[in-house]
This record gives structure tokens, sequence and C-alpha cells, in this order.
């Protein structure tokens, strides 16, 4: 146990250091003579580039706004995917009939890179946020309906066999043994999802938005505001990590017992 904890201690201290290596890197690359601020903007600048936005808002919309129109878009087609996948995909997984039906659909469109079919989403839908919302949710579609037909196909079928023997209903089979044997996996596929959908949202804003934090970046690019889109990257990877984090929080939370089997 005490050497577990050490080891835990010596990975977040490696970590720590190495943004701590990174930073001084940063700065004494900006501190170079003959590198100007608009290629690579110093820590200070980037800094009072983020205060400045958090105090006046960039494009005459808040950061709290462009933050908030990007969630809105990203969470309401996760949402869609979960909703409609995780059903889709455990049903493909316990009845091939049905995923004769379902899966080369998903299969055929997976491959394809989202902003390959943007165009037509923005064709048939304009600029507005129910076509990026249709785009994340087919990109996140796929990735949990995958993992939720994996994890059915993955299960131990004597489980299924001896619940059956012992007069189990299909749908005891379902709830008590299928769903709670493939929770993990889709959970895996629920983040793998998330971070699909998130770096497609960016993709998406800067094609075609007048909001969010990847327009503020790619409109930051046109007027060579780097400190600008310094903040917005960074935003964007702070962002993430909270919330691959809260999806960590949840699976241990909700799916105690990931590693139990």
């Amino acid at each position: 146990m005490k050497r577990q904890k050490m080891d835990t201690h010596l990975e977040r201290a490696l970590t720590l250091g190495t943004w701590v290596v990174i930073l001084l890197v940063w700065v004494a690359a900006t501190r170079s003579e003959g590198l100007s601020s608009h290629i690579l903007p110093s820590p200070q600048q980037v800094w009072r580039a983020l205060v400045q936005i958090m105090q006046e808002g960039y494009n005459q919309i808040s950061l709290w706004q462009h933050l908030g129109d990007s969630f809105i878009r990203l969470f309401g087609s996760l949402f869609l995917a979960i909703i409609t996948a995780i059903p889709l995909g455990l049903l493909s997984g316990f009845f091939p009939k049905f995923r004769a039906i379902i899966d080369s659909l998903v299969q055929f469109y997976r491959p394809i890179p989202p902003l390959a079919y943007y165009a037509l989403l923005i064709l048939w839908m304009g600029i507005e946020d129910g076509s990026k919302i249709t785009l994340l949710y087919l990109a996140a579609f796929a990735p949990v309906y995958i993992a939720c037909v994996a994890a059915v196909s993955s299960i131990n079928r004597d489980y299924v066999l001896s619940a059956q023997s012992l007069g189990a209903s299909q749908k005891d089979v379902f709830m008590k043994i299928i769903l709670p044997a493939a929770m993990p996996d889709i959970f895996t596929g629920v983040r793998t999802a998330s971070g699909f959908a998130y770096t497609t949202l960016v993709a998406a804003e800067m094609t075609a938005a007048t909001s969010g934090i990847g327009w503020m970046v790619i409109d930051a690019s046109r007027y060579l505001k780097s400190d600008v889109m310094f903040v917005g990257i960074i935003l964007m990877g702070i962002t993430g990590l909270l919330m691959d984090g809260l999806f960590i929080l949840l699976e241990r939370k909700f799916i105690f017992w990931k590693g139990n089997e």
C-alpha cells in the first residue's frame, strides 16, 4: 500500500513537472529575438487576452455564451446519440436479424470523416445549430453503437444459458445479465464518443458558425490574434479534460463492479 502511494505521488509529480517544463520552454521561446508575438504570444499576453475576453467578451459575445453555445450543441447531440445508440446497439448484439438491418448502415457511414458530409447537412439544414447537432449526433452515434454490440457479443453465453435453464424470461436475462455485463464497455464507448464529438464540434464551428469556442479560434486567426487563438485552444483542452474527468467519476460511481467480473 505504501509503495502504491509513493508511485501515485511520483506520477503526479511527473505530470506536474511536464507542464512546468512546457511552460518554461514557452517563456524562453517568446523571449528569443526574431520571433514575432503574432506567431507565438507569451503566456502573459495569453493571460491578458483571457482576462479581457472574460470581462468584455469576444466579438460582442461573452465568453460564457461562447462556451454555453458549444456545450449545448455537444451535450444535446451526445444525449440524442446515447438514447438511440444504446438501445439499437443492445438489440443488435442480442438479435442477429436486427443487427443485419442496422449494422451495415452504421458500418457504411462510420469511416467517412464527418466534415465530408457536413456540406450536405448545411445545404439541407442551413448553418444554424440543427446541422451542427446532426453532425455531432452522427459522429457520436457510431462509437456508442459499436461498443454496445461488442459488449453484448462478448458476454459469456454460459451465463445466459444457465439463467434460461433456471426459468428466467428473456426480459430477466436482458436486464439482470446482459445489461450489467455490458455497461462497462458501453460507458467506454460513451467516453470515446464524447471526445470524438468534441473534436467534430470544433471543426464544425470553424466551418460555419457565429459563436462557440471553435468559431472564436478561427475568427481570431483571420486577424492574426494569436493570443486569442491560444486562449481558445487552451480552453478547449481544459474543458475536454474536465469533461473526461467527469465521465471517469461517473463510471467509478455507477459502474463500481468494473474489473470485478
